[in-house]
């Protein structure tokens, strides 16, 4: 053993970095709210009025106020928001166009991970959950305390679809109850609202709302239990010619199909469409672009004049002088770090605007790619920062409110050798799906000639099949109309 010095580099998160990092990656009215909170907690912290004034007396304009041409800073859903279309953009469930599938388990995840800020307190949905809607049919069911007992663990091991992911046996064990006391529990919560829910798969939550119906005898019912496989590739010739029926009879009892819910659960479960405050105004003033940060929603900050008077008195007691010491420094690091928040968006704004222009004046057939590496290497900044920057954030343009990820696409070889967007290829791919013969669906590999011949693009085969798949757009079988 022995006693050595060295020398290292490491990155240190101080708190100071630690907040500028959270803040950076809020929303606009995420950051209200912190700021809002923080107002709240920090006497050193006092909140501009709205109706400042300058030095000669004259109202001070606002950011939106700043730019002529600047829209009114009005939130809008993210519902009517036009946001990236491979990821939200998502075909009507259409049991006969071959969605007729099993429920996703995949657990969903955010659009970016991130570290929840010990001050963020934000709201949720107040809608009735659907446990909590099933728990209260239950109690109203139930008096046997077993009974009770069985039904909430039935009802706590059901997914977001409504569907029962644990075993009965496993339920039986867990609870201590008998295998008949759980099918029965499981038969009563079954016959709750909505119709479907506890069914262990797609079939059985089919069947749980047609004999809810009242259509135990039915065609349909029929379908259901024993063809539902050649319901999902469209085999209605095979299902009729099975059942001996007539193909006019076959199609009448799947619309009915058709008609049923493949995931009850979702309605209870479905949060309301978030609102959104544009973060930047993209605005053309004098022929240029200008990137106007919104501060129209975000209270303006200034340090209290009153406590930093307390700091030069000599008289203050100690404990309550270091009190506020560590608010005043607080205070400045919030400032501090609001300020470099809206330094570091502006600039990211400014650099894709510089390489977006044409989208802005003509849309999206003129978006370029652009990746995130390149705008952090422009503003000299590390790619995590860029990501930060966009995340949670939207810009208002002339084209419509767009989320900044919008913008970032990866290049695909286009016309001439020159690049273009992948997002634009994959809305050509989704046009000619949506212009095919159905009686004659285009392969991935004639979507692919289509491209190159009549676009210039050339992608390969296992591309067009990514692309498709990101857009949960079926494949050719499973489009394919079969009369």
């Amino acid at each position: 053993m022995k006693l050595a010095l060295r020398q290292t580099q490491r990155v240190v998160m101080t708190p100071l970095l630690q907040q500028a990092i959270q803040l950076l990656q809020l929303s606009t009215l995420e950051l209200e709210q912190v700021v809002r909170k923080e107002l709240e907690e920090n006497p050193l912290l006092e909140e501009v009025p709205v109706e400042a004034t300058d030095a000669q007396g004259a109202a001070t304009p606002g950011p939106a106020e700043a730019a002529a041409d600047a829209p009114p800073a009005e939130p809008v859903s993210k519902e009517t928001a036009t946001v990236d279309a491979e990821r939200t953009e998502e075909l009507p469930f259409d049991l006969s166009a071959a969605m007729f599938d099993e429920p996703d388990e995949r657990t969903p995840v955010s659009m970016e991970e991130r570290e929840e800020l010990p001050f963020e307190n934000l709201g949720g949905n107040d809608a009735i959950s659907l446990t909590d809607h099933l728990m209260e049919q239950l109690r109203f069911s139930v008096s046997d305390p077993e009974m009770l007992r069985v039904g909430e663990a039935i009802i706590g091991n059901l997914d977001e679809d409504g569907y029962l992911r644990a075993e009965l046996s496993e339920i039986a064990a867990g609870t201590g109850s008998a295998p008949e006391t759980v099918e029965a529990a499981l038969q009563l919560v079954q016959a709750f609202d909505p119709p479907g829910v506890a069914a262990r798969d797609l079939r059985e939550c089919l069947m749980l709302q047609l004999h809810s119906l009242g259509e135990d005898d039915c065609f349909s019912m029929d379908i259901v239990r024993d063809h539902l496989a050649k319901v999902q590739s469209k085999q209605y010739k095979e299902i009729a010619k099975a059942m001996g029926l007539q193909l006019e009879e076959i199609m009448e009892a799947i619309e009915i199909v058709k008609a049923l819910d493949p995931r009850p659960g979702q309605k209870y479960n479905r949060a309301a469409a978030p609102t959104i405050e544009p973060d930047v105004y993209i605005v053309k003033v004098g022929g240029e672009y200008k990137v106007v940060a919104n501060e129209d929603e975000v209270p303006q900050l200034r340090l209290s004049a009153t406590y930093r008077q307390l700091l030069e008195r000599d008289t203050l007691n100690k404990e309550v002088k270091n009190y506020v010491k560590d608010r005043f420094r607080d205070a400045v690091q919030l400032l501090k770090n609001l300020e470099q928040r809206k330094h570091i968006i502006v600039k990211v704004c400014e650099s894709v605007v510089r390489r977006q222009a044409d989208f802005l004046d003509r849309g999206i057939d003129s978006l370029k790619p652009m990746m995130i590496k390149d705008v952090a290497e422009e503003i000299g900044v590390h790619p995590s920062t860029v990501s930060r920057a966009v995340a949670n954030k939207f810009a208002h343009t002339a084209q419509g409110v767009f989320e900044l990820r919008y913008f970032f696409s990866e290049a695909v070889n286009g016309p001439k050798g020159t690049d273009t967007s992948l997002l634009i290829v994959k809305r050509k791919v989704k046009k000619y799906v949506e212009t095919e013969d159905p009686r004659a669906p285009l392969t991935d590999e004639k979507i692919a000639l289509l491209l190159q011949e009549n676009d210039g693009i050339k992608v390969n085969r296992r591309s067009i099949t990514k692309y498709r798949e990101d857009m949960r757009i079926p494949s050719t079988h499973q489009r394919r109309r079969r009369d």
